[in-house]
């Protein structure tokens, strides 16, 4: 076998791991969903923005619903884009070092198209919990509107390694996502408007995830 087989079977082995993972400790978890009704049935365009480490449960608990993803280019980001795809999310390929305007346009076109996007806005590389400027950048050219999302687990091993604190929830955990209020960017919107909204929407989802259960 080459190495370039070598190579995909392994990110195959990976991703069918991650997958299984997602699927079978999601299944267990005594979820709440809080505040999502609200956009069940809203015809508005939404980009929900929850922090990178958090992603695993938000993944599994709204899968096959046609979201849209930003996943970088690494060989990461391929394992990432067979889970994400085989859970029923649609993928732009970029990021903010790698093809990040390219994506971040592309995710513009998506939303004006009617699509909802599910960003982790301080990804791919952070810092974490820290707004990065690429889903500013979409909320204000498409007119969507920003939806903080805070992501819970009352019990879960934090990875220590990661710049994310990746979060893997551990099974039959109580575990929580928060939806809040849209936040708008004006199309006319000055830079301290932008970086006023951008610290806005960072305090918004620090306070969903400090919500005690």
């Amino acid at each position: 076998m080459s190495d370039s087989r070598k190579q995909q079977a392994r990110k195959d082995l990976f991703a069918t791991i991650a997958l299984g993972l997602i699927r079978g400790i999601g299944s267990t978890l005594r979820l709440k969903v809080e505040g999502f009704e609200r956009f069940e049935k809203d015809d508005h365009k939404l980009i929900f923005c929850g922090w990178h480490g958090k992603s695993f449960i938000f993944a599994n608990q709204f899968r096959n619903k046609g979201y849209w993803v930003i996943i970088s280019n690494s060989n990461d980001g391929d394992i990432q884009n067979r889970v994400f795809t085989k859970l029923g999310y649609q993928s732009i390929r970029g990021s903010t070092g790698r093809g990040g305007v390219r994506a971040a346009l592309e995710g513009v076109r998506k939303l004006k198209e009617g699509g909802t996007m599910a960003i982790t806005p301080d990804g791919p590389r952070g810092p974490s919990k820290i707004v990065q400027g690429g889903v500013m950048l979409m909320a204000q050219k498409s007119g969507a509107a920003l939806v903080p999302v805070g992501i819970v687990a009352k019990w879960a091993w934090i990875s220590k390694k990661s710049w994310d604190s990746y979060m893997l929830p551990l099974p039959f955990s109580p575990a929580r996502i928060s939806f809040g209020e849209p936040i708008s960017v004006p199309a006319n919107a000055t830079e301290e408007e932008q970086e006023a909204i951008r610290l806005l929407l960072q305090e918004k989802i620090n306070e969903l995830e400090a919500k005690p259960f």
